[in-house]
């Protein structure tokens, strides 16, 4: 089973995507902001991280720097998942280090498609 960290500081959103993978057998740690994020990464380095890019204190593309300074999991895909949608928010966070980029609200009816399509 797959196992993707979502690092999120809103707790219905975390929710949310916790149950939609889940029930699509993919197995989902959560964390409330990115410092706990990057120890759990550490800890436990899971196949996919989901990243909010705008959370209180460190921010997602800080924490994308820090997670691609750590060698030990420096090659985890980390996919932006974030409500920053204007115009260059996508370009940004490519150039910051994430490797893909999916807009809030969230399509319930792709988004376990686009999240195994970022596992393969």
């Amino acid at each position: 089973m797959p196992q993707v960290l979502y690092i999120e500081d809103d707790p219905n959103n975390r929710l949310l995507v916790q149950r939609i993978l889940m029930a699509s057998d993919i197995d989902v740690a959560l964390a409330e902001n990115a410092a706990e994020g990057i120890e759990k990464a550490m800890a436990d380095p899971p196949d996919l991280i989901l990243m909010d890019i705008s959370m209180p204190g460190m921010d997602g593309l800080t924490a994308t720097n820090k997670i691609r300074s750590i060698p030990e999991i420096a090659d985890i895909p980390i996919i932006a998942l974030t409500a920053n949608v204007m115009q260059g928010d996508k370009e940004r966070t490519l150039a910051a280090g994430c490797d893909g980029y999916i807009g809030k609200p969230i399509n319930v009816d792709t988004f376990v498609d686009e999240i195994i399509a970022y596992l393969r």
